[in-house]
């Protein structure tokens, strides 16, 4: 299925409770919003999770929906509330509360893009942002909660697995002297968002793959966790955070030489990922 905003990939057959997002992959710009733009069509793509949705669509092979976006993160970003409006860049917004995201300049209209480059010269109307709520944000988690459902439906449980990456230097403040920069963050809201033995699971798997773990520091989950991880409903999302650097050149926003050695362990790493969804008698009707 495929619309402005979004691709949802569906396999032959579901056969894990196990759903996938990539809702910061989206690479699809507008040419009347790169010319609303201060930064060139290059720049614009720094906050962008560049070729995530690539890395997880072996998902389909192993039985798994992959939601992906195709509206990019600067344009209307799908990790955020679609009441986190920023009246720094939106006309006729009141500003409500504190809120840490939109106060950075990454509300659901984002302000900024990495290294807090500013995206617009001036302010979006209150209409502009509405229409890209109506035509983007809505129809993207209309669709993953019908997964969600469909999961419960068919298996009992959903395990979201909301996948992202994140630039090399985003840990260097959180590691500690001696330890080993992680190359996957997985986000559980500190426990708000999973059970710690689904947790437990996809660190372990990971681990097994060679690659080195963290949780929640310095990424614990943003809406998407908040929002859909209802452990004590059997409904959990993890957000996994990937070091970019492990597959990309971050300053070019090309893929690696080795880019398809790294998907292929991804693909095996995502095979054992969906196996924790086929826990149930259910999951073999």
């Amino acid at each position: 299925m495929t619309t402005p905003g979004f691709d949802l990939h569906l396999p032959e057959r579901l056969t894990t409770s196990v759903v996938f997002s990539s809702p910061h992959s989206g690479r699809d710009y507008p040419a009347s919003f790169l010319d609303q733009s201060v930064l060139d069509a290059h720049q614009i793509r720094s906050s962008e999770d560049a070729f995530i949705d690539q890395v997880f669509l072996a998902a389909l092979d192993c039985g798994a929906p992959l939601l992906t976006a195709r509206v990019p993160r600067a344009y209307v970003d799908l990790n955020r509330g679609a009441d986190e409006l920023d009246p720094a860049v939106v006309e006729g917004v009141r500003r409500n509360g504190h809120n840490p995201r939109v106060a950075s300049g990454l509300g659901v209209i984002p302000r900024v893009v990495a290294n807090g480059r500013a995206i617009y010269r001036g302010k979006l109307t209150l209409a502009d942002a509405k229409h890209r709520l109506e035509t983007y944000w809505f129809p993207y988690h209309a669709a993953l909660q019908q997964q969600l459902d469909r999961a419960h439906q068919m298996f009992g449980e959903a395990i979201l697995l909301d996948c992202h990456s994140m630039p090399r230097e985003a840990v260097d403040c959180v590691i500690r002297s001696g330890a080993k920069r992680p190359d996957v963050v997985l986000g559980d809201r500190f426990g708000a968002s999973a059970s710690a033995a689904v947790v437990d699971e996809i660190e372990a798997i990971l681990i097994r793959a060679g690659l080195t773990v963290a949780r929640n520091a310095p990424f614990a989950g943003a809406f998407v966790t908040q929002q859909y991880g209802r452990p004590s409903r059997r409904q959990h999302a993890v957000q996994l955070e990937i070091d970019r650097s492990l597959y990309m050149d971050e300053r070019r926003i090309e893929p690696r030489e080795d880019f398809e050695a790294f998907r292929a362990l991804m693909a095996q790493v995502v095979a054992e990922m969906t196996e924790i969804g086929r826990a149930l008698p259910l999951a073999a009707e």
